[in-house]
């Protein structure tokens, strides 16, 4: 079978089993509290399944159905089989679910019991059959009325844009049963995934379902590449993607070698592929549900004008106490949510409706005496998320239930909610994105100004005010924290609506050029800078010696002044162990030099050009074993892991991903000159960081980590000052690769 049809004949198993009209239950059970009857309940209630099976030798009925002893008794070959039996009995009903030809299975036991889970994924295999688990909860397709589920969920569930694949059991049923009122399509508890796993069902949401906002929380990535591909595809379709990693994606143990390693920390990974798919990272549950909540919202910000003001790129926010307004401003301040300038007339129309004493701006204080309180926050409300540069207007109060029977509040977002209903109308500024059918997601449909409501503390919102106002449209964010970090990922959204289109190809000659020299053995300094330059890699000029008299001609050639460094074998950060001589402009100066580094390192050194004085930056390449390459930008120079200014992508990378990079790091002001320096070349730096993608795609297989430190970016270009590779050898552990090849 080749690989295209080996695909297709995958996905078709996932579409059947996701869409299974027929299911077979083995381990039916009568007994109260059982998987078995809680299993039966939940298929039985599967308006989308117009043909069921129990089976069970010990019961000749359940739940008033008829109970057949083995599923070879089916009369009909399943679609789905769901195994709710336990350890010692998973492998034998498995194997006879691949003799009667059911195309998937749900497996609800943990299969701990020695070899059960390799001989599950043996038997799967080779029948081509989806599986869902082992250790899962089960799945919930609620647009196509399939409760797959061993565990008892809420009677109904309002179908939606959201589908969410899960690793957790817990997080699937706590979103299930969350009250914030998420409209969803496909719901997965993956577990285990012995066999269908988190790319495949990305693949079938893209391909088969409504899904407007995609959700994933991950513990382990398998099958990277085809999930990074299933992701694109997701994006590129105009589905939100929503990643919740839980724990962290574990670097090699070769990358201690490298300072990007070090630097780039285990959250890396989770950080380069949001970035690669404009996805959205989140960091709890609180976050993940209010994230969720608004992308899935029907209204959405528009993006900035081209070439215009900060249109559509920050928040308001109206507020009942200063001390909360302070409070928000604060924590907004502290997750770099932007809040946005309103306008002169924006300004004076709200100084026209407060009371005296109160000043209009943002974030706005309305409480004065307390009069014509739905009135008052109404008219605010809808005079903010008027004004062109709000992208989203929240009312942050706390929400909580009035025992006067005071529902003024709520009101004044019902008031504020259809008032703006018709704010942005296609094609003009403002103009605002439905999520519509697939694809359509950013494009004009129906329009509305954002708004929100941002409760301060979950325990004392209103159950009854929160489902109101949700019922029509209102996110209700749960935590001014969440909240706030959730208004941030809806801006963003607005902001970068799609990936990068980069170029995937491999040039096979320049591929062809290193690899062997590469897999052969350790490059030299001089051999290292050529495999730099052939990448587009600006380095200083460089010459091998082993003698005084051959660093002196060398520095004769090259032009002074000139650097000094050990070629010591086994030296890979040159400067911890005084390694590097700068500054060298005579014979004499050099003669010292190489005197000293000989007797204390060994007579091999190298002379290199010197370069001016610039900004210094780290550029650098590891791998994640999930993943594959990843660049590292970060702050350079000796402090490179000390003060741990970093951000990271998936190479490849398009200029605009390498740019997008160079602009969030913290130095970035540096390189627009700082205290009367010049500005440095920041576009040479972007080619730098483009370079070292370029290379990291095409040799990543041999290449285990890069570091080119420091970059040193002055008004003119960008030049690789230092540079450390370390080798992988093709399927070799990363634990293996110990050697260091520096220049």
């Amino acid at each position: 079978m080749n690989e295209s049809s080996g695909a297709a004949t995958r996905s078709a198993a996932v579409t059947a089993m996701l869409e299974a009209r027929s299911v077979a239950l083995v381990g039916a059970s009568s007994r109260p509290g059982s998987l078995g009857l809680r299993m039966v309940r939940e298929v039985l209630r599967s308006p989308g399944v117009p043909k069921t099976w129990l089976v069970n030798p010990g019961y000749a009925e359940v739940a008033g159905r008829p109970c057949l002893p083995t599923l070879a008794d089916v009369d009909e070959t399943p679609d789905l089989v769901l195994l709710g039996v336990g350890d010692q009995r998973l492998v034998e009903q498995l194997t006879v679910a691949a003799e009667v030809g059911a195309r998937g299975a749900v497996v609800f036991g943990s299969a701990h019991a020695a070899g059960v889970r390799e001989e599950m994924t043996r038997i799967a295999g080779a029948a081509g059959m989806a599986l869902v688990g082992a250790g899962c909860m089960g799945f919930w397709n609620v647009r196509h009325g399939l409760r797959a589920m061993g565990y008892t969920e809420r009677d109904d569930l309002p179908v939606g844009p959201v589908s969410v694949v899960t690793h957790s059991g817990s997080v699937f049923s706590t979103l299930l049963r969350t009250r914030l009122r998420l409209g969803f399509d496909l719901v997965v508890s993956s577990g285990q995934e012995l066999v269908t796993n988190t790319a495949d069902y990305v693949e079938h949401m893209v391909a088969r379902t409504d899904t407007r906002v995609l959700g994933l929380v991950v513990e382990t990535v398998r099958d990277g590449d085809r999930l990074r591909a299933g992701l694109r595809a997701a994006r590129e379709a105009g589905i939100e993607v929503v990643l919740l990693p839980v724990g962290g994606s574990p670097l090699g143990s070769s990358l201690v070698a490298a300072h990007s390693g070090a630097v780039a920390g285990d959250q890396a990974a989770w950080e380069a592929l949001a970035d690669e798919l404009a996805a959205h990272l989140v960091g709890d549950l609180a976050e993940l549900g209010d994230t969720l909540a608004v992308l899935s919202s029907s209204r959405r910000p528009a993006p900035s004008a081209e070439g215009g003001p900060s249109m559509g790129r920050g928040i308001a926010t109206v507020h009942d106490s200063g001390a909360e307004r302070s409070l928000v401003a604060d924590l907004a301040h502290s997750l770099d949510v932007p809040f946005a300038a309103l306008s002169e007339t924006t300004l004076a129309a709200l100084g026209e409706r407060l009371d005296d004493g109160l000043v209009p701006g943002n974030p706005l204080d309305v409480w004065g005496g307390g009069a014509d309180t739905r009135g008052l926050f109404g008219d605010c409300l809808t005079t903010i998320a008027a004004d062109p540069s709000v992208s989203v207007t929240a009312l942050a109060i706390d929400l909580v239930h009035e025992y006067d029977g005071d529902i003024a509040y709520p009101e004044a977002v019902e008031d504020a909610f259809a008032a703006t209903a018709s704010l942005g109308s296609p094609g003009s500024p403002g103009s605002l994105g439905s999520l519509g059918s697939p694809g359509s997601l950013g494009s004009p449909g129906s329009v509305g100004a954002p708004l929100v409501v941002l409760a301060g503390l979950p325990s004392a919102i209103d159950p009854v005010a929160a489902e109101r106002l949700r019922s029509i449209g209102v996110p209700v964010l749960e935590g001014f924290r969440s909240g706030l970090l959730a208004l941030r990922h809806l801006i963003d959204a607005a902001e970068r609506p799609g990936v990068d289109r980069v170029d995937r190809g491999i040039d096979a000659t320049r591929r062809q050029r290193w690899l062997p020299r590469l897999q052969a053995g350790p490059l030299s300094p001089v051999d290292l800078r050529s495999l730099l330059a052939d990448y587009g890699v600006p380095t200083p000029r460089i010459r091998a010696a082993a003698s005084s008299a051959e660093t002196l001609a060398a520095a004769d050639e090259i032009g002074w002044p000139v650097v000094l460094k050990t070629d010591a074998p086994g030296v890979e950060h040159r400067s911890d162990v005084g390694g590097v001589v700068v500054g060298l402009e005579d014979g004499l100066s050099v003669a010292a030099a190489y005197a000293g580094l000989a007797n204390r390192l060994g007579p091999l050194v190298t002379v290199h050009e010197q370069v001016e004085p610039g900004v210094e930056i780290s550029v650098g390449l590891v791998r994640d074993d999930a993943l594959g390459q990843m660049v590292v930008v970060a702050a350079g120079g000796v402090l490179v892991e000390l003060v741990a200014d970093r951000v990271v992508g998936l190479a490849p990378l398009a200029p605009e991903g390498a740019r997008r990079l160079v602009d969030r790091l913290r130095v970035r002001r540096l390189l627009d000159g700082w205290r009367g320096a010049p500005p440095s070349n920041v576009d040479a730096l972007v080619d730098v960081v483009v370079a070292v993608s370029r290379l990291a795609h095409e040799l990543g297989d041999v290449v285990a980590a890069l570091d080119l430190n420091p970059v040193v970016v002055t008004p003119r270009t960008a030049v690789a000052v230092d540079a450390l590779l370390v080798p992988r050898q093709p399927d070799e552990p990363p634990a293996q690769q110990e050697e260091a090849w520096t220049a």
